[in-house]
């Protein structure tokens, strides 16, 4: 465990503190000699009772800033003074006066009584004070629900209340002590403070020395560390739990999806191959061509799924590559609308002006993005209604639309419809895995942008995809 040098440490603390008491003591000497040279000269103008009371209110004084020890000092010092300076025969201490006598002994008695009254009047307001603080400390680690209340946030509470420089939870295992939580400087190997904190638990703090410090308090402030601990764990696990069946309900839909649409295009080029190769099939030149355009179309659509599980997972365990330059949206456009082109019977609208700035995009993921809206568009949208592809520049970002006139999606569904293996309600659709849109959002926010699907005039779908100019 690192730590400072125990010894050293410890030291240097001890000579702190007897260097500020020695400062106190100079301090209180120093007022009772210069209030003795200020008396002196008007000691005969003066009464013995007047003057024991100025010493009076000086021992009280001290008492009420330095303590009983240092007051009890002070009253014997000022008794002392008060004889040598101010009681015939001066400059000695005999008394000749037995009147005198017990005055001097009255006012030690006094100063002696009043030093512990104030003293325990001190005390007992310190405690209040101190109550004061723990109860309002204490009521504000434990206000908040458990799983509000970080563990920093406790230590902190106990690094600021003691004064320390640093407070750690640590906990022991096979291999030793080890720190749950560290807050300020790392635990030494002999901590300043240190209460047990439940089992395999122990609360440190590290800095300058607590006098009797409240083990009921500390006892109280560990309890509050060990279960904020315990929600933090608690916390993780609820959240590793819900991470895991979200991972089971994606494994179980990608699953269900990938059976559907790998079976179907496997199923066809198995046909046409076994078709192909049956040597008592005589086939002519078209049939021929037919069959091995159906296998080309059903490999194209088994490397589209391929491709888009990859981007998914990619998008999943964040391992995008993302490589944004300047971008002509007008040839990116074209690129997309050239790997992805109209199914037959199906008419586009393309108006996205060659002037537009650059926008500042990967040129490979904006591609594949307009590419998903199309295809999408096409699939929501009726066959005797066109797509429309519209861009334009508003101020610094670019908006390229892509707008479909099918039944359009409720407005609390949109967001569904990026969920992966998602349309709508259907997980497994027949027109595919429902990746597309999935992979749309997340290109798209993966080089700064956004996708927004709006309501389209008359009915429909537009999704508008907003991406920043080059700067």
């Amino acid at each position: 465990m690192k730590g400072l040098d125990p010894p050293h440490e410890s030291g240097r603390l001890r000579r702190r503190d007897v260097g500020r008491r020695l400062a106190v003591v100079g301090a209180a000497a120093a007022g009772l000699a210069v209030l003795a040279l200020a008396l002196v000269p008007v000691r005969d103008s003066l009464s013995l009772a007047s003057i024991v009371l100025i010493y009076l209110t000086a021992v009280v004084l001290v008492a009420a800033t330095s303590g009983l020890r240092l007051a009890l000092a002070a009253a014997v010092a000022s008794d002392v003074l008060v004889n040598f300076f101010f009681v015939p025969p001066f400059h000695t201490l005999t008394v000749e006066n037995r009147d005198l006598v017990i005055t001097l002994t009255v006012y030690v008695v006094v100063a002696t009584t009043v030093s512990v009254a104030v003293d325990l009047a001190a005390r007992q307001r310190a405690a209040a004070a101190r109550s004061g603080v723990e109860a309002a400390l204490l009521a504000r680690i434990t206000e908040a629900p458990l799983e509000e209340r970080p563990l920093s946030a406790v230590l902190e509470h106990v690094r600021d209340t003691f004064g320390m420089t640093g407070a750690a939870l640590l906990e022991r295992d096979a291999d030793g002590e080890h720190p749950a939580a560290v807050v300020g400087e790392p635990p030494s190997a002999d901590p300043t403070l240190s209460v047990p904190a439940g089992e395999h638990l122990r609360l440190v703090a590290d800095g300058p020395a607590v006098f009797a410090a409240d083990q009921r308090f500390l006892t109280l402030l560990a309890t509050a560390a060990v279960r904020a601990l315990q929600a933090e764990r608690l916390a993780a696990q609820a959240a590793r739990a819900r991470e895991l069946t979200e991972i089971d309900k994606l494994r179980a839909a990608l699953l269900a999806a990938v059976g559907h649409d790998l079976r179907t295009p496997l199923a066809g080029i198995k046909a046409c191959v076994s078709s192909l190769r049956e040597p008592d099939l005589e086939l002519t030149d078209a049939q021929q061509a037919e069959l091995l355009a159906t296998v080309d179309a059903a490999a194209d659509k088994m490397n589209d799924l391929v491709e888009n599980l990859l981007a998914l997972s990619r998008l999943q365990a964040g391992a995008l590559s993302v490589h944004p330059r300047d971008t002509t949206v007008d040839e990116v456009t074209a690129a997309a609308l050239l790997h992805t082109p109209p199914p037959p019977g199906r008419a586009i609208d393309v108006d996205v002006p060659d002037d537009l700035p650059p926008a500042w995009a990967d040129p490979g993921l904006l591609e594949r993005v307009i590419a998903n809206l199309v295809a999408n568009a096409f699939d929501a949208g009726p066959p005797s209604q066109p797509v429309h592809v519209h861009a334009r520049q508003e101020g610094n970002v670019i908006r390229l639309q892509v707008t479909d006139h099918g039944p359009g999606v409720p407005a609390d569904q949109r967001e569904h419809i990026f969920a992966p293996f998602q349309r709508l309600t259907d997980h497994t659709s027949r027109h595919g895995l429902g990746l597309g849109l999935a992979i749309a959002r997340g290109f798209t926010e993966a080089m700064n942008g956004t996708l927004t699907p709006t309501d389209t005039p008359g009915g429909g779908l537009t999704m508008t995809l907003t991406l920043p100019t080059a700067p």
